[in-house]
């Protein structure tokens, strides 16, 4: 039984919260608000209630769901290992099932749904952009809405890039003498926004003697609806995934998304959980996807010899998909000690949630920017110039809080700074 099917699936997990209040110490939504509701405990009660039979899902209730951002620093800190994020997520997906899916919701996933209509969308948009968007001068900031829409007035989103990142390579990118055959799970993200990100992925790869194929055919995670509850959305991206990748016949998967990697891993696994074939396909998969430090460090070690140096200081955030969901810290702390000229100076609490977590940002922007706000003061406190992360929607988030505050700092994939160190290695060698 799926939490994202029944309710009654996380019972048992349920029972297992002492309402000890541990959770209060580490949630991001609680420290803001001080509300009994915006912890784990109290969305436990309340699905208590709903299992009891002594609530009814309301409308009120389903927004009372909302307010998390999934981080899981509840779950780390429970001393019974309750899943928190699991029992929200199921008790979201009840609430559609009972009260409907918001109706722009309900537009925006079903868009995702039909591909060609989606890309079509983002290549219009790319093309009338400044319409909306005032770009902020300087360097490659991004730009802020011109009108505020409900996503907070000064919120700084990255430009739509002129062509989608799928569409500038080929489906089978070759090398010579191929180490491994690898997939790349791109995401939306990094096809529509962050080209740059992809660029250096494969860049890296290729450096290091891997063929990376990219099927044109995958699309979206899936993980916006899945966290929102339309299961149904989140069901078919999920099997048109892995139909794409399961027809290309790649070695492993490499993501470079700490959500994406999550869909991969596990929620794939989760959502097709009643339908044999597929979860027997999803398994298949998980066991062979990588986040791309996990990969480097892992799977195929990068070359080290062919690094060129890098004038740098960095500060590293963890995603939280991919810090607690994934249990990878150390890889990419690893990679950056790894480059010459880097210099890695932590932050005081670099697993904090900066606030961004996809859709919650969009539900709740002023909570969302309140968040971020002791993320950019902590990484303000660095003193470095560049703030390395693993995810694109967190470089997002800490961009636009560094460029609100007035702070002049680069945030980068950490492959993004490996792969600038092959291109100086390189350089170097030419001469």
């Amino acid at each position: 039984m799926s939490i994202y099917t029944s309710l009654g699936s996380v019972s048992e997990y349920v029972i297992n919260c002492t309402k000890c209040g541990n959770c209060q110490a580490v949630c991001p939504i609680f420290k803001e608000t001080l509300h009994e509701v915006g912890v784990a405990r109290g969305k436990i009660s309340l699905v208590e209630y709903l299992l009891d039979g002594k609530m009814e899902m309301t409308d009120g209730m389903a927004d009372r769901f909302s307010l998390c951002t999934t981080c899981m620093a509840c779950v780390a800190n429970c001393p019974n290992a309750v899943p928190s994020d699991k029992i929200i997520l199921a008790a979201r997906a009840e609430a559609v099932r009972k009260r409907g899916m918001h109706p722009i919701k309900k537009v925006i996933f079903k868009t995702l749904k039909l591909q060609r209509l989606f890309d079509f969308g983002m290549k219009t948009g790319s093309k009338f952009q400044g319409l909306a968007m005032k770009r902020i001068e300087g360097k490659h900031y991004g730009a802020r809405l011109r009108f505020d829409v409900g996503l907070g007035k000064d919120k700084v989103f990255p430009n739509l890039a002129a062509k989608p990142f799928r569409s500038q390579y080929p489906t089978v990118v070759k090398v010579a003498n191929p180490k491994k055959r690898v997939g790349f799970f791109t995401g939306c993200m990094i096809n529509y926004f962050y080209t740059d990100m992809g660029k250096a992925v494969v860049d890296v790869l290729t450096a290091n003697d891997v063929e990376v194929i990219i099927p044109p055919e995958q699309g979206c995670c899936g993980i916006p609806a899945s966290v929102n509850g339309d299961v149904a959305s989140a069901k078919a991206l999920a099997k048109r995934n892995l139909k794409a990748f399961e027809a290309m016949g790649a070695e492993a998967l490499i993501v470079s998304c700490s959500s994406g990697g999550t869909a991969w891993k596990h929620v794939y696994s989760e959502l097709l959980e009643d339908e044999p074939e597929f979860k027997a396909l999803a398994d298949k998969w998980a066991a062979k996807t990588y986040d791309i430090n996990e990969f480097l460090i892992k799977v195929v070690p990068f070359n080290k010899e062919a690094l060129g140096p890098v004038n740098r200081k960095v500060t590293y955030h963890d995603p939280c998909h991919l810090n607690r969901g994934q249990g990878i810290n150390k890889e990419p702390r690893e990679i950056l000690r790894s480059i010459p000229g880097v210099e890695l100076q932590e932050m005081k609490d670099p697993g904090r949630c900066c606030g961004m977590a996809g859709s919650f940002s969009i539900v709740h922007p002023d909570l969302s920017d309140k968040i971020a706000d002791k993320k950019i003061a902590d990484i303000a406190g660095t003193k470095t110039d560049t703030v390395a992360t693993s995810c694109p929607a967190c470089r997002l988030q800490l961009n636009s809080g560094l460029v609100n505050a007035g702070l002049n700092k680069d945030v980068l994939h950490t492959v993004q700074i490996l792969a600038e160190s092959y291109a100086q290695g390189k350089k170097n060698n030419s001469h």
